[in-house]
């Protein structure tokens, strides 16, 4: 008996960076359906918009028809149960982002006890990245390209470009 299993991806992706692209890659090859998941994060300052972030994510999943992107805004356990999701995908890089994620799973497994959190590290070229770095080099003029894929650098400089509202 084959067993249909949809992957959760969950994120901000402010900008996705090469890391998440790399996630997704792995991800996608270990399950039938993953959703890259952009986060609304009204909590968080982000550089970029909603739609901006998801149009980002989009082009990154392209190369994979198993991928789909959506958006939430609410409380995940909803999200996941909703498209019937038996794993939710996590991202390490370091000890660091372990203790945080340990706690962030076993919440969820309070929340979803059905529903497992996978955790997969990017290569090593990619241990170090997180959007905040790419967003503080390209701010202070350093270059990215290795960091984030072309359409998102070509985002990336226009935005910082561009006046500041408010």
């Amino acid at each position: 008996m084959s067993l249909s299993v949809t992957a959760i991806y969950p994120g901000t992706f402010d900008p996705i960076t090469l890391g998440h692209v790399d996630l997704v890659r792995r991800a996608a090859q270990l399950f039938d359906s993953l959703i890259v998941v952009v986060s609304a994060a009204p909590h968080k300052k982000t550089l970029f918009s909603l739609e901006e972030r998801m149009d980002m994510a989009r082009e990154a999943a392209a190369p994979y028809p198993q991928v789909q992107v959506e958006s939430f805004d609410g409380l995940m356990r909803d999200f996941v149960r909703a498209r019937g999701a038996k794993v939710m995908v996590r991202g390490l890089r370091s000890g660091t982002d372990f203790d945080y994620e340990a706690q962030l799973a076993g919440m969820n497994r309070t929340l979803m006890p059905d529903v497992e959190t996978m955790f997969l590290t990017p290569g090593d070229k990619y241990q170090f990245l997180s959007s905040t770095f790419v967003r503080e080099i390209a701010t202070l003029g350093g270059e990215v390209d290795t960091l984030v894929s072309p359409h998102v650098q070509q985002r990336l400089m226009a935005k910082l470009r561009a006046p500041q509202k408010g």
